[in-house]
């Protein structure tokens, strides 16, 4: 049976490509999320892809996941130090939840080490830029 895992990208993230290439690389969104699908498809994954700038859009969208999706892989950005609001809609959500940060965010400023959402988060992965959601989907694929 296919899982469904909904892809959800966070603030700026919209700007992949051209924001900081030197930290998110050259790849935009809409290559990381046809990467997201394609290799979903391999390996009987239904992946469905958003985004959202704003804080109120991604909290519906996780609580919309409860019941139609069996995980989450998540690039909340920024809000993943500041939204406490993302983190009380993930602890609604009953399936695997997968933190991506495309950095490394130990290595950069101080406010980016901590991150609200690893405390909900079954498995985070940093630093190895857009393939940390292919990362994501392989584990997903492999959990029962």
């Amino acid at each position: 049976m296919s899982k469904t895992v909904l892809v959800l990208n966070g603030p700026n993230l919209n700007t992949l490509g051209t924001r900081q290439p030197e930290i998110y690389g050259s790849q935009t969104l809409a290559d990381v999320e046809d990467a997201c699908r394609k290799l979903g498809d391999q390996l009987s994954l239904s992946v469905n892809c958003a985004q959202s700038n704003s804080e109120g859009d991604l909290v519906t969208m996780i609580q919309n996941a409860r019941g139609t999706a069996d995980a989450i892989v998540i690039n909340a950005g920024a809000y993943s130090h500041t939204s406490i609001a993302i983190l009380d809609a993930l602890n609604l959500f009953d399936g695997l939840v997968i933190e991506v940060h495309i950095s490394n965010i130990h290595k950069r400023e101080a406010f980016r080490h901590h991150s609200h959402i690893s405390g909900r988060a079954d498995g985070v992965i940093v630093g190895c830029g857009t393939d940390g959601y292919l990362l994501a989907l392989r584990h997903i694929a492999t959990r029962g």
